[in-house]
């Protein structure tokens, strides 16, 4: 398979002119540290502005009525108005919080989103850091986020912020079982954990049609309960406004207020990248069996659209989740968890080794 477009020389390019004025010392690897961070950072808050103008514009297309359309074009500079009045919003914390973890509890939040990111193939030869546990590492990093959101519940003072951080917290902790077992399923097919390996495997098929039916078992869960791990809607008991105002970040306002929301939004980004790269086939072609015809043409769209096609297209199903099911209750919420979804899960892995065993995954 040739693949005609790749990001990869960007890199080297930009590696070789730093080479050239700084030497070959550790000032490069510094120099690189920061260009990746700072291009990371500018990514993440673009991305949060264009989620959130397609939040609203979603949202507007399944009630039937219009969404944003009054500041710039079609509405699109609304975000950006709504990003200034958080800029100038008083951030004020509560008389008898625990000032230092309530400050801290929203930085905690959108670093680990940005270290969960450090994994993730954008296109061909274009990550940040191809380490050889790429799937454990994104798992394990990701749970760290309920930290934070215990620590801004904890923190605030507030019986509403704790009420909504004990249910964020076993919510997460919960949903995280079904999300580790439908990741082990393609591991087993792939037999690595290492996120390129994995998206080298797809060359001729994607695994959502190469794994069968446990393949389309297993995205199914992930996809439901990676909607619950971010705590969005019908799985956001954590924050529901009938019951608790805002939640965990109640008394949150200004950008502490709005690093929750781009952490959201980070968050719905990396579970449906991960769902798009590991089901999906990240940024590889869609290719049929021996069409080559089809397979070229395939190959001359860029790997990096491949993958934002695939990743925005797992952001529209939980979009639509959002504002077609209503909320659920803290019962069933838990019930839905340990009754069918671990179930489920822990007979597909079994079923999902039998298919590797007997080779039926071609």
């Amino acid at each position: 398979m040739t693949l005609l477009y790749s990001l990869s020389g960007l890199s080297y390019h930009i590696q070789s002119w730093l080479t050239r004025l700084l030497g070959n010392t550790m000032a490069v690897l510094v120099s690189e540290m920061v260009i990746v961070g700072l291009c990371l950072i500018g990514f993440l808050v673009l991305l949060s502005f264009t989620l959130g103008y397609m939040e609203r514009r979603v949202a507007a297309f399944m009630q039937l009525r219009l969404g944003p359309n009054r500041v710039g074009p079609k509405g699109t500079l609304q975000i950006i108005a709504d990003t200034i009045k958080l800029l100038f919003k008083e951030g004020l914390t509560p008389t008898n919080a625990d000032k230092f973890m309530f400050n801290l509890a929203p930085y905690i939040m959108i670093i680990t989103t940005m270290l969960v990111t450090a994994p993730l193939a954008f296109a061909r030869n274009f990550q940040i850091w191809d380490l050889n546990i790429g799937v454990f590492y994104v798992s394990a990093v990701s749970s760290i986020s309920v930290i934070g959101i215990l620590m801004a519940g904890w923190s605030s003072n507030n019986k509403y912020s704790l009420l909504g951080a004990m249910r964020s917290g076993a919510q997460i902790v919960s949903y995280e079982l079904s999300i580790g077992l439908s990741l082990i399923s393609i591991v087993i097919l792939t037999g690595s954990l290492r996120i390129s390996d994995i998206v080298m495997s797809q060359q001729n098929g994607w695994w959502i049609f190469k794994g069968h039916l446990p393949a389309l078992i297993a995205f199914v869960i992930f996809i439901v309960a990676s909607t619950a791990e971010i705590n969005r809607a019908p799985f956001d008991l954590a924050e529901a406004e009938q019951e608790l105002t805002a939640g965990f970040h109640t008394e949150y306002a200004g950008m502490k207020f709005a690093m929750f929301l781009l952490s959201e939004y980070v968050n719905l980004f990396i579970v449906s990248a991960l769902a798009a790269t590991l089901f999906l086939g990240g940024w590889m072609p869609f290719h049929i069996g021996s069409w080559s015809g089809f397979n070229h043409v395939m190959d001359f769209i860029p790997s990096s659209l491949w993958f934002m096609g695939k990743t925005f297209f797992v952001i529209f199903i939980i979009m639509w989740f959002r504002w077609t099911f209503p909320r659920l209750r803290v019962d069933q919420l838990l019930n839905l968890e340990w009754k069918y979804l671990l179930p489920i899960s822990m007979l597909n892995v079994l079923l999902m080794t039998l298919v590797a065993l007997l080779g039926w995954h071609g």
